[in-house]
């Protein structure tokens, strides 16, 4: 069903294609990862004033995805081309800023590299494809998805739905699984958090999760359907138990609330590579 030309799987050279390809998205991920949230909370306060009916809403400068240019953020000096090579860059300046010297942190070039490796992957597995693009597409958004959640406990819906959207298209397109099932994969993965956050809220009187999980949740039930759901909550409760004590161990820092999204997405990955074994060891034991 691939419209482009494939080119033979499990080569070399398409998979080392697919490392450098997958570094150099990586370096623009980076981008979004920094900049997105900034951009979403400039457009909410911008909203919020004209609700109130300010009259001195200033105009701020300029800031997307592509302006201002890359600066340090301790000396503000632009980044040259040649210090801004995804992961070499970051290896020859010494993982300091080349003007004062700040250190860079390691988490730059290791996203660059796990975009690079996961790329790789992809294109080892499935060559030059259609099926190579999209599931590349799909690693980009949770990458994103991932750090964001991490950094800001934030999963936006500029992301979240494209993945939802994407899942549902790849149905429709005959690439994954039939459209009906991503169709009620997607609503019963929203409704479920949806009735676990309601439950919740009405014992406690608190809010256990947010609106963003639900729909990160429906956005998997439409790339693996209904019968995979199971294995993504569990697989990221169980995750998320047990990275979460460590994490809370490390930082010393009891009763901190923990993002569930990068969680999900780890269960929602492990579910799309090995659900269907995990729930057939699972019934089959069940069954014994």
């Amino acid at each position: 069903m691939d419209w482009i030309i494939s080119l033979p799987t499990h080569n070399l050279w398409v998979a080392t294609t697919g490392l450098v390809l997958g570094v150099i998205i990586g370096s623009f991920l980076n981008v979004v990862i920094a900049r997105l949230p900034v951009m979403l909370q400039r457009q909410w306060a911008h909203e919020c004033a004209a609700l109130q009916g300010s009259t001195g809403i200033q105009e701020s400068a300029r800031f997307n995805l592509a302006v201002p240019r890359s600066q340090c953020p301790q000396c503000h000096t632009l980044i040259a081309w040649y210090d801004n090579i995804p992961v070499l860059s970051w290896l020859m300046l010494k993982a300091k800023c080349r003007h004062c010297h700040t250190p860079i942190a390691a988490r730059y070039p290791l996203i660059e590299l796990a975009t690079g490796i996961i790329f790789a992957i992809i294109a080892w597995y499935f060559g030059v494809s259609l099926t190579s693009l999209v599931y590349a597409w799909l690693a980009c958004l949770l990458i994103a998805l991932f750090f964001i959640d991490l950094d800001h406990m934030l999963l936006p819906d500029q992301l979240t739905y494209l993945v939802l959207w994407s899942g549902l298209a790849w149905a429709w397109y005959g690439g994954s699984i039939p459209l009906a099932d991503a169709v009620l994969g997607a609503m019963l993965g929203y409704l479920s958090l949806w009735a676990v956050f309601w439950a919740f809220k009405l014992l406690t009187g608190k809010d256990g999760m947010g609106y963003g999980d639900f729909k990160l949740l429906a956005a998997f039930g439409a790339w693996h359907g209904a019968q995979l759901l199971p294995v993504t909550v569990i697989a990221a409760a169980v995750t998320g138990a047990v990275i979460g004590m460590i994490w809370q161990r490390v930082q010393q820092r009891q009763g901190q609330p923990i993002p569930f999204g990068p969680f999900l997405i780890l269960g929602g990955t492990i579910a799309l590579l090995w659900g269907h074994p995990l729930l057939s060891m699972y019934l089959n034991w069940v069954m014994r």
